[in-house]
């Protein structure tokens, strides 16, 4: 068993061992406050005149980080923009009109013109309830607005306001006076009949009530009873609205207790419920305004809707109904002229989507796309179920739609034309495409791309029905574009693997070199000489090539031990080419490969950037494919770099810290100690909104949680484990570790120890919880791995 954490054995800087390496790194130095690493351009975003770059910073030092900007004419120079400089500033939300000389807003609440000519704003309105979502209208004289569950049109010429919709939550009275027991009727008919003033009060108030409906307007009122309205759109020539309409049934919540409360008593955190407790019933509606009347849309029809998932083969003695599968349409989106309507629609369970045109006076819906997947759609640009969100508009034509689908296997950009149904892919091959957009001139495509390479984002441009796509980046790395307003220029945040953000600028030309803007390291963090991970390919056990960071210490330091890190998230890059978002941990690898550690940092299956089959190779068994490739790369590491087979830790958080279990408890003879940190234990006590998509519902497809749980398999433990965890945690409970715990406890296993951290979350805060966990992680792989 590896020592308690009493022991004052502890590696820091310049402290020597039996083995004699050293470091000018050191675990306090590493996992202090992140601003000692100097400050970096966050949140970078143009003023609306092309004029200003304007980003999140902090060269004071001050506890957080302000707004500065950079004067396109003096780019030398970072200004702190003022109080009454930042409350002038026009949002970046917000929509123009065609000509791009008026920008209507919100702010606070409030609607605001904006006009580019006259750099003046008006306040248009000031309601006693917060406007949102507004938009020029066909009639760019009208915008439209959201407020209340209600869409409106403001006029611009005479200043009048007029409701489209008219939505009511509850239920009508009508409703509530039908809903009346045969008890309670028979009670009622018999008092009247009985008694004279009541029956006369009765006819006068129908009376009275007949006569204020026959003077008063034809309204026509929607009750939305117990559901959601969301995704309120109006078309551009205000003749229709489209919306949806949810109940929801969120099944039981759960408590986190925060001991540590200010209040010095225990107080609950309300956290998620579980996998499988939630329950949709979604409808799509059309508002017709000319008619005012609402349709609901059948979708009941859908082509496959009924179809049963693969998985149900392996439930020969269930009996599966074939029926259609609930579905959850996104915001309704209409052509520019308003004349056309599509919709994107999703089965709940995630296997198929469809893009449907909608006929508008009507109802009825065509399916024009579908997208299936026997294990689960999404992808950049795809989305998720219940985060509703994916790329799909109208080109200026109004025939074309765009979308983004996997269905060569990557995520790329399609067009479709709703009137011949003829699909072409803009970006065919084996790579990614991020956030498209259309240029101001309608001519052109935006967009990011991982085509150079996986570990590599840059910027393109090409013609918007397809042709040649040119690169306007050139930085090896991360170019995170922000296009000027004028669409003249690009501010770019730019990392590379060993050098966090900067801020750079270039012309929207390919030929021309981006200026550095910012240099906001520190001189004690660029003192030290931050390794370039060696980027490698290995190959798996069925022939996959497995992308990993290699990390390997100078031959006469070298222990011959190496460390396998996880990255969590599981649908997440690390082994790219960029500033990891695991600076930490990037950071602590450079401190292990310093004392003699090889450490191996692995995109195994499931991870981001390499298309559909790597994201669903997980698919019903986590702790398969994955931990498998974690095993191949140990095995790579033996073959290629003298590694004792006696001396191979792992560790990893989240997702890294399940498989990490996975490792100890099933790999034991390949793994001689683990650190498992903020770990899923049990699958069947995650979320519902990431777990249902890789291993089903636990009640559906018992199967793939139970060979997918770390707690399942705990008797394997052989190693040395640390298991850590936050005890606010309200992502991955801190239950999950408490459970985890009684059942090696009951086992009897002794090599294990559990550190906990009572004001600490998934994502930790405090640096001195940060040390604590990272000055265990050492000192487990350190005699674990160098002593024994």
């Amino acid at each position: 068993m590896f020592r308690s954490f009493s022991t004052a054995f502890l590696v820091f800087a310049g402290t020597l061992f039996s083995f004699s390496q050293t470091s000018d790194l050191s675990v306090q130095k590493i996992m202090q406050d992140p601003s000692w690493m100097g400050t970096f351009p966050q949140n970078v975003r143009w003023g609306i005149h092309s004029e200003n770059i304007y980003f999140d910073y902090n060269p004071e030092e001050n506890t957080s980080d302000s707004l500065y900007r950079i004067e396109f004419d003096n780019p030398e120079k970072i200004l702190k923009v003022t109080a009454s400089e930042k409350q002038q500033l026009i949002p970046e939300s917000g929509d123009f009109n065609s000509s791009a000389s008026r920008k209507v807003y919100i702010k606070d609440g409030d609607l605001f013109l904006y006009d580019l000519k006259s750099r003046t704003s008006k306040e248009l309105l000031d309601l006693p309830f917060a406007i949102n979502s507004p938009e020029f209208l066909k009639n760019e004289d009208q915008l439209v607005f959201n407020a209340e569950d209600n869409a409106f049109v403001y006029d611009l010429k005479t200043g009048s306001i007029k409701q489209l919709t008219h939505f009511k939550k509850g239920t009508s009275k009508e409703d509530k006076e039908d809903k009346i027991s045969e008890k309670d009727e028979w009670l009622q008919n018999e008092n009247i009949e009985l008694l004279q003033v009541v029956r006369e009060r009765k006819e006068e108030k129908e009376n009275s009530k007949a006569y204020r409906e026959s003077i008063a307007e034809d309204e026509f009122e929607f009750y939305l009873n117990s559901k959601d309205l969301g995704n309120l759109q109006v078309s551009p020539d205000a003749k229709y609205a489209g919306f949806r309409l949810i109940e929801r049934e969120r099944g039981k919540s759960t408590d986190v207790p925060d001991y540590v409360d200010e209040s010095a008593y225990t107080e609950n955190l309300s956290a998620r419920s579980k996998v499988g407790d939630m329950e949709y019933t979604a409808e799509l509606g059309i508002y017709n305004f000319e008619k005012d009347t609402v349709i609901i849309v059948d979708l009941s029809n859908l082509p496959g809707i009924s179809d049963l998932p693969d998985y149900t083969e392996d439930y020969p003695d269930r009996e599966w109904k074939e029926e259609p599968r609930k579905v959850i349409p996104s915001q309704v989106k209409f052509s520019e002229n308003g004349e056309k309507a599509v919709v994107n629609i999703r089965s709940t369970d995630n296997k198929d989507r469809w893009i449907g045109l909608v006929d508008l006076k009507t109802g009825e819906i065509k399916s024009i796309e579908r997208q299936s997947d026997n294990a689960w759609l999404a992808g950049p640009g795809i989305g998720y179920t219940y985060y509703g969100y994916e790329e799909m508009g109208w080109l200026p034509d109004n025939k074309h739609i765009y979308f983004q689908s996997e269905e060569t296997g990557y995520s790329n950009l399609y067009i479709l034309n709703v009137e011949t149904g003829k699909k072409t892919n803009l970006t065919p091959g084996d790579y990614e495409v991020f956030d498209p957009v259309i240029s101001k001139d309608e001519k052109h495509w935006y967009f990011t791309s991982s085509k150079t390479h996986p570990g590599e984002r840059h910027f393109y441009k090409m013609p918007l029905m397809g042709g040649k796509m040119e690169q306007l980046t050139s930085m090896t790395g991360k170019n995170e574009v922000k296009l000027s307003p004028d669409e003249k220029h690009l501010a770019i945040t730019y990392s590379y693997m060993n050098s966090p953000e900067e801020l750079y600028l270039k012309p929207n030309k390919a030929s021309v070199e981006a200026k550095k803007l910012t240099s906001g390291q520190s001189s004690e963090f660029s003192a030290y000489n931050w390794r370039e991970p060696e980027l490698i390919k290995f190959e798996a056990r069925d022939g996959a090539m497995v992308p990993a960071r290699l990390y390997v210490p100078e031959e006469n330091v070298k222990n011959n031990a190496a460390v396998v890190f996880v990255h969590g998230a599981g649908y997440l890059q690390n082994a790219h080419k960029w500033w990891s978002s695991y600076f930490r941990e990037y950071m602590f690898h450079n401190l292990l490969t310093d004392l003699g550690y090889t450490v191996i940092d692995i995109d195994y299956r499931g991870s981001a950037g390499y298309g559909r089959d790597w994201r669903t190779g997980i698919y019903r068994h986590m702790g398969g494919k994955d931990l498998t490739d974690q095993v191949d790369g140990v095995k790579y590491l033996l073959e290629n770099h003298d590694i004792d087979p006696e001396k191979v830790g792992i560790y990893g958080g989240s997702y890294g810290g399940f498989i990490t279990l996975m490792a100890m408890f099933t790999k034991a003879d390949i793994f001689k100690a683990g650190a498992a940190l903020r770990s899923v234990t049990d699958w069947a006590h995650y979320n519902h909104g990431y777990t249902s998509n890789i291993l089903n519902e636990p009640s559906k497809d018992p199967i793939a949680y139970r060979r997918s749980s770390p707690i399942y398999f705990a008797e394997g433990l052989k190693g040395d484990l640390l298991i850590a965890h936050g005890m606010v945690d309200t992502n991955v409970h801190y239950q999950d570790v408490v459970r985890l715990a009684q059942r090696l406890i009951e086992l009897g296993k002794e090599d294990w120890e559990m550190a906990v951290y009572p004001v600490e979350g998934h994502g930790f805060v405090e640096p001195s919880s940060w040390t604590d966990e990272y000055r265990r992680i050492l000192e487990l792989f350190n005699e674990s791995l160098l002593e024994k």
